[in-house]
Parts: C-alpha cells; structure tokens; sequence
C-alpha cells in the first residue's frame, strides 16, 4: 500500500553556514497553507538569530513550482479576508527583514504569493521555462496589499507589474533576465550548483555590510506607504470574489459582475 501524502509544510535543513528552506505541498504545486505560513515567519526569525547562518536558499519541492500562490480553500472559512493579507503581511516582513541574504532558487511557477516570496529573496536563479505572475484578475478577484505592491514595483518597476496585474499574463523568465530581476538563468541540472556557488560567494564577505546594506533597501521600499484599507475592504468584501474562490474551487471561469 503507497505511503499517503504528507502534510503541506516547510522543511528546513542547516547546511554549515547555509539555510535550507523548502516549500513542500508538490500535489498541490506548493501552494501555501496557513500552517506554511505560520511555519514560514517561525523559521525566518529562528535564522534571524543565528549568526552562524550566513545565507538562505529557498525553493519549492518538485520541478512543477516554486510556490503557486496561496491555498484557495482557507478563504471559504474566513470572514474578514483583508485581515488574512494584513495577516500575511507581517509574516512576509520576517523574510524581507532577514538580516541575511537570500536566494530563491525558482522552478516551473512563481505566482501570487510565489512571485511575492522570489521578490522578497535577494537573489532569484531559474530554469528557462519558469513563470511568474499575478493572474488574481482572472483568478480570484482579490487584492495585494501597499506594500507587496511597493516592494515587487521596486524590483520589476510600474509597467511590468501592471502588466502582471491588469493583463493576469505569465511572463517567462528570459522576459525578466535583462530589468536585472534575475540573477541567473540556467538548466533544471545545473541550477543548485549556481545557487550553491552564489551562497559560498556571499559567505565570504562581510555580514554586517550586508545586513545593512540589504535592511537599508528594505526601509527606503516601505517608506511612506499609503493606507489603502478601504481598497482592500472593498475587494474582499465584493461579490466578484466570492465568486472568483467559488468558481476556482469548483474548476470553472468566474463571471465577473464588478459589483
């Protein structure tokens, strides 16, 4: 009899001066539940306070996904769902504030929250044919927040993330290499050994000129954020989605009303 699948989670291996994060629910292209979430902020502010760490590495189990957003069913049970991105939010801010750099390390999707968590990353390496995107217009129907916007608009700039947002298009990864938003792009055999030889190239210069150098960009992207509660209250609390989680769930288009 197979063995039944394993609890959608976050696996972490301490590799001499290297963390190891991966995001592990490949059935469902690694899709983040709560639980992940959760496990996400607990296991960036542990790294946070080991100086022994010098570099993370983050990346999805199987070559399907990096991460393919957030997992759909958990807004069925919420009723405040603008709550959950502020929620979210703070448990980004654990991953954008660690005080070491990062690499995401991006096969097949990175998408919604998976472009979010790359961007977050210092460094992104990718095979070829990965994507990225934020298809929520043809998806769900819901909202990022200020700063998520803020922080992905800084390293794509306006016009890409627009065409993210406004189109729900998938950019392939060879459309990213030139703005500099990805640091390498190589073969599905070859691309932990680039990551790996990024991270011992930053493990031997100096931490404390990265953490301030890495933190000081992080408060310059978050400076003077605009409140835009009523935006995302308005988007959460619409019929169009409800409808889009609805229609997601059972497989089929959304009909939009704009109400």
């Amino acid at each position: 009899m197979a063995n039944p699948p394993s609890a959608p989670s976050l696996d972490l291996m301490i590799d001499g001066q290297i963390a190891r994060i991966t995001f592990n629910n490949p059935s469902a292209r690694n899709a983040m539940t709560w639980a992940m979430y959760e496990q996400l902020k607990r296991i960036c502010d542990d790294i946070a306070k080991k100086p022994e760490i010098r570099v993370a590495i983050f990346r999805g189990a199987g070559d399907k996904a990096f991460v393919s957003g957030s997992d759909i069913e958990q807004f069925i049970s919420l009723q405040e769902n603008e709550a959950y991105e502020v929620a979210v939010d703070q448990i980004f801010h654990s991953l954008q504030h660690l005080p070491i750099p990062t690499i995401a390390v991006i096969e097949g999707l990175a998408v919604g929250s998976g472009l979010l968590m790359a961007t977050f990353c210092d460094f992104r390496i990718s095979t070829s044919d990965a994507r990225f995107g934020i298809p929520v217009a043809r998806t769900l129907g819901n909202c990022l927040s200020p700063s998520n916007l803020a922080w992905i608009a800084s390293h794509l700039g306006i016009p890409t993330v627009k065409k993210m947002l406004l189109t729900a298009e998938l950019l392939k990864a060879p459309e990213l290499f030139n703005s500099g938003f990805l640091y390498r792009i190589t073969n599905p055999d070859e691309i932990t050994g680039v990551a790996d030889d990024l991270a011992k190239k930053i493990t031997a210069l100096a931490p404390i000129t990265q953490k301030t150098g890495k933190l000081t960009l992080a408060r310059l992207i978050e400076n003077h954020l605009p409140d835009c509660t009523e935006l995302m209250r308005e988007t959460y609390n619409s019929t169009d989605f409800k409808e889009g989680v609805n229609a997601f769930l059972k497989g089929r288009y959304p009909q939009w009303r704009g109400k």
